[in-house]
């Protein structure tokens, strides 16, 4: 029985070729990377494509939303996303509204990833995709320019 190379294994096998599929996976990557002075100003939608609260109190859990919002802004590591996703479910129960907390937690888990261009995706500050990873010194220097708060302690920008 006679085993042949696959046409990619012949490819990668030249020297010069080797170089040229170096160069394509590395540029291929970069838009995966951002750099400090990219990150947008902090925008909230409330709670997305959630109520903001009930008919009879239209702003109810809107302060949960707003907070969770400046978490997925700027982004970071896969367990940051989920201490955040937590804390918008502790935030709405505490409220009162535990049924309404397990279903906003389901949909941010399923919607929130940073792998949908959405504009509510994990680190929807940074140019698309932001990776899960955490922020280096420059872009937490960046976020803290973007960042203050309203005596409420709603964060929005400068």
């Amino acid at each position: 029985m006679k085993v042949t190379a696959s046409p990619l294994t012949t490819l990668i096998a030249t020297r010069s070729n080797l170089k040229r599929v170096a160069l394509i996976l590395g540029v291929s990557c970069l838009p995966g990377f951002t750099f400090a002075g990219d990150l947008k100003p902090f925008t909230s939608d409330g709670c997305s494509a959630f109520p903001d609260g009930t008919l009879e109190h239209n702003k109810l859990w809107l302060k949960c939303c707003t907070e969770h919002d400046y978490a997925y802004w700027k982004g970071g590591t896969s367990l940051e996303r989920q201490e955040s996703d937590l804390a918008l479910k502790q935030c709405v129960s505490k409220i009162g509204e535990k049924e309404i907390a397990l279903i906003m937690l389901a949909g941010v888990r399923i919607g929130g990833s940073p792998y949908l261009p959405t504009q509510f995706r994990w680190g929807y500050g940074w140019p698309y995709p932001k990776h899960y990873r955490a922020l280096t010194e420059a872009e937490l220097e960046e976020v803290s320019e973007h960042s203050t708060t309203t005596p409420e302690g709603i964060f929005r920008t400068p």
